[in-house]
């Protein structure tokens, strides 16, 4: 279903959430957050106080996962745009760059059309710091391993008295 986990900077960490807040802004969303395809948390932004993030992060990657399935039944890779809607909320789900899952809550106050337009700008943002963070952790391949500045002398160190 996904890819390998991602390392994360503070810095791409910081440039997301920015972006996360322009959109909530932007589409007058209630809450919007980034989930990766294993149902990760990524990052949130808005009124999530009184919501399960992390259940809600797990259960979008299903749902996901569950209508990719239903493409291939039909011929199609995926559903890249999901929208449930509600009696009170809305939900808008997308893929962005087959990487990251974006999902935006939003009420009576925002539209859909809207949403979709600022979810569009928003993906684009997305994509340059994901691939500026791809080409970051490529560059420094030591960063993914804890263990790659261990060196045979150190680990003989170990066992000696």
């Amino acid at each position: 279903m996904a890819g390998p986990s991602l390392i994360m900077y503070e810095e791409e960490f910081n440039q997301i959430n920015k972006v996360l807040e322009k959109l909530t802004k932007e589409a007058n969303a209630k809450i919007v957050f980034l989930v990766d395809k294993n149902g990760q948390l990524i990052a949130a932004y808005g009124e999530t106080k009184n919501i399960d993030t992390t259940s809600l992060a797990s259960l979008t990657a299903g749902n996901i996962a569950a209508t990719g399935g239903l493409a291939k039944l039909i011929g199609e890779k995926e559903f890249s745009i999901l929208f449930h809607e509600g009696e009170k909320d809305n939900i808008h789900i997308s893929i962005i760059g087959q990487r990251v899952i974006l999902v935006v809550i939003f009420d009576h106050r925002s539209s859909l059309g809207l949403v979709r337009l600022r979810v569009k700008k928003t993906g684009d943002e997305l994509n340059t710091i994901f691939s500026r963070l791809i080409k970051k952790v490529e560059k420094e391949p030591q960063a993914g391993s804890p263990f790659s500045e261990i060196t045979d002398e150190d680990i003989e160190n170990l066992f000696k008295d």
